[in-house]
């Protein structure tokens, strides 16, 4: 559009991509967000600094803060974004239901007041009946956010969900309402201008989620018909008009089994998500924004607004998916190629090879965006797209992601908020290799470590030495996979490599592999495998990616497992009297002493780590030996915090 950009950064984004992308950067200060990025005077010291016109907030931070509104309005200045009026209407959930009931919108039956404490929380969830939502009142993005069956949990989640508000908003108000079991969560995306003219643009199914945070969205819904998108986006407008809104917004509802539908908050902002309704309406909302904030008028009307094809956003986080379905992950990317040569891939992400994922900030990568002509066309290429994103430094959800793209009710659309723990009621445990897919990996594996073995034989700028004065040409292999060991043989003859495994025979082409490469393409009997090649070393460990999931596998010549058998075996460790940190993070309290018995399942530290916080639990009963922690302290992975005997 021809507009010079500014951009603000903290300690920990000095050399972020944004920072380089923009004409200009400011600093505003250290790391953690309550001294750089929610400073609403560091950020008007910027704008004044900069002589910027406008400005746009993203996602998070003061993106809904109305205060900061009021700071640039005083000053001239426009926001990207609705009026300081919206934003307080609807950032309050109390208010916003309240308004939303005015406008005629359908709510959630609850209780219209602050909660005061923990025995108010239990008082009225009895008097609504379990279960009910947790919630804090100025919450968004899942945190503040917890679900209570029980009194005890009702308490439980009353303090830290309040503790998560206050970290995440500066308000640690809470309120309670019914809880729609097994419920679909629809959200419509709106977009009005200071006319007063306002459009929706369908819907997004969001239903995909784990701790209220979403993970796999797609646009348009498989569940909606045209009636009841219809019902939905008029009475999405109905509030916008009625609040006087104008910007992009987003009004979130909880859609039961019978298509009955409840307002459940509106986002005062841009989505995460937008990018799949820009690719269904072809509508940029980013630039909408900014014409509306500059006095435009909408030229779109709701006729011009159809459906046309599918797109899925898949959010590439660095998480630990085996760890409740996705605990935070920090480092260094050390190597990082993003699918966009893919057809129908977009990639929007905030990083590049060597960036630093932190502790302070959302431990987001990337949003996966792939369209296509139809739902089954964009669930191929996400699939694509995973298989061919190649992430190092970090540990991340793609075993996740491209799990559900391949999971049947996924595919058939049977999909709700309690997805995940359905699906994976004992959490999430990687892809299961079928007999022929294991084959096939086991073969690509083989090939690979024959494609080593030759090119150990290579001296560079060095007369050629013999090893076993003869050329080798077939390999007798021992492999183990997990549990699974298997003799294979391996031979090499007219540019490819046979192996043999439980009497099958995969033929491999010997010009595919190239060991510098991070992604192969393997024809294994001329059926094309995208593998990526994560790492090995001298001991035969191997670690190939493959289907989304990290494989660890060890690859040796028989002679060599021969030796193996002689070696002592590794003597197993008992951590159940440890408490390790399941994330890095800040470590906010600890509650319990030296000498205390502790009963299993007792609270005992709670740890914080990316405004998200984790109760830390004895895993038996026993008696405090040490605690290796204080709060303010911070923490690794797998750090030791306390122990008991």
């Amino acid at each position: 559009m021809g507009i010079k950009t500014v951009a603000v950064y903290s300690v920990a984004d000095s050399q972020s991509m944004h920072v380089k992308l923009a004409d200009e950067g400011v600093f505003i200060g250290d790391s953690p967000a309550s001294e750089s990025y929610l400073d609403k005077d560091k950020i008007m010291g910027a704008i004044r600094l900069t002589g910027a016109e406008a400005v746009h907030p993203g996602y998070g931070f003061l993106s809904e803060n109305a205060a900061f509104v009021e700071m640039l309005e005083d000053e001239n200045v426009a926001f990207i974004g609705p009026s300081a009026r919206a934003i307080t209407g609807m950032g309050d959930k109390l208010g916003s239901k309240r308004l939303a009931t005015a406008a005629g919108v359908n709510t959630i039956p609850g209780f219209d007041g602050v909660v005061r404490d923990a025995d108010h929380c239990v008082e009225i969830s009895r008097s609504i009946g379990y279960p009910v939502m947790i919630k804090a009142s100025a919450g968004g993005g899942g945190k503040g956010m917890r679900i209570a069956r029980s009194d005890e949990d009702a308490r439980d989640g009353f303090k830290l969900s309040s503790q998560e508000a206050l970290s995440s908003f500066g308000d640690s108000r809470m309120l309670v309402e019914k809880f729609i079991d097994n419920p679909r969560h629809i959200e419509i995306q709106v977009l009005g201008d200071k006319q007063g003219n306002v459009i929706y643009l369908n819907e997004r199914e969001c239903s995909i989620q784990r701790r209220n945070q979403k993970v796999i969205e797609e646009a348009p819904s498989t569940f909606l018909d045209e009636q009841t998108r219809q019902n939905m986006g008029e009475q999405a407008v109905s509030l916008c008009k009625k609040l006087g809104y104008h910007s992009a917004g987003t009004v979130e509802f909880l859609i039961d089994q019978n298509r009955n539908f409840y307002f459940l908050e509106m986002n005062t902002r841009l989505q995460v998500e937008h990018p799949i309704t820009e690719c269904i309406t072809g509508v940029d909302l980013v630039q909408q924004m900014i014409r509306v904030a500059r006095g435009y008028e909408l030229r779109i009307k709701q006729e011009h607004i159809g459906i046309n094809g599918w797109a899925i956003e898949s959010r590439v986080y660095a998480e630990d998916p085996y760890k409740s379905f996705g605990l935070p992950s920090i480092g260094r990317l050390y190597k990082y190629i993003e699918p966009v040569h893919l057809p129908g891939v977009r990639c929007d992400s905030g990083i590049e090879e060597g960036s630093e994922i932190s502790v302070y900030y959302d431990p987001m990568i990337c949003k996966l965006v792939c369209y296509g002509k139809d739902r089954k066309e964009a669930i191929e290429r996400s699939i694509k797209a995973l298989d061919s994103y190649v992430i190092r430094g970090v540990t991340h959800n793609i075993p996740l992601l491209r799990d559900i793209l391949t999971e049947g009710r996924f595919n058939k659309g049977d999909i709700s908020t309690n997805y995940l723990p359905q699906v994976y009621p004992e959490g999430f445990k990687g892809l299961q290799l079928k007999e022929e897919d294991k084959n096939k990996l086991l073969s690509m594996a083989s090939a690979i470590f024959a494609t080593n073995e030759l090119r150990n034989r290579k001296f560079l700028n060095a007369p050629q030495h013999k090893i076993y004065g003869k050329t080798l040409d077939t390999w007798q292999l021992y492999i183990e996979l997990g549990d699974e060991k298997k003799k294979l043989d391996v031979s090499q003859t007219n540019g490819q490599y046979v192996v043999e495994v439980d009497s099958k025979v995969y033929r491999i082409d010997k010009e595919d592999i190239n060991l510098s490469k991070p992604l192969l393409h393997l024809k294994v009997n001329d059926e094309l495998n995208t593998l990526q090649l994560f790492s090995k070393n001298a001991s035969g460990e191997y670690q190939l990616i493959y289907h989304g999931t990290n494989y660890k596998m060890y690859i040796l010549t028989q002679r060599s497992a021969d030796y193996l058998y002689l070696m002592p075996a590794k003597q197993k460790v008992d951590f159940s009297k440890q408490v390790r940190s399941p994330m890095p993070g800040l470590v906010k309290s600890v509650n319990c002493e030296v000498g205390e018995v502790v009963a299993e399942g007792q609270e005992l530290c709670i740890i914080e780590a990316m405004k998200m916080q984790n109760s830390m639990v004895a895993a038996a009963t026993g008696t405090i030996k040490s605690i290796n922690i204080k709060a303010g302290d911070t923490v690794s992975d797998d750090d030791v915090l306390i122990e008991l005997v």
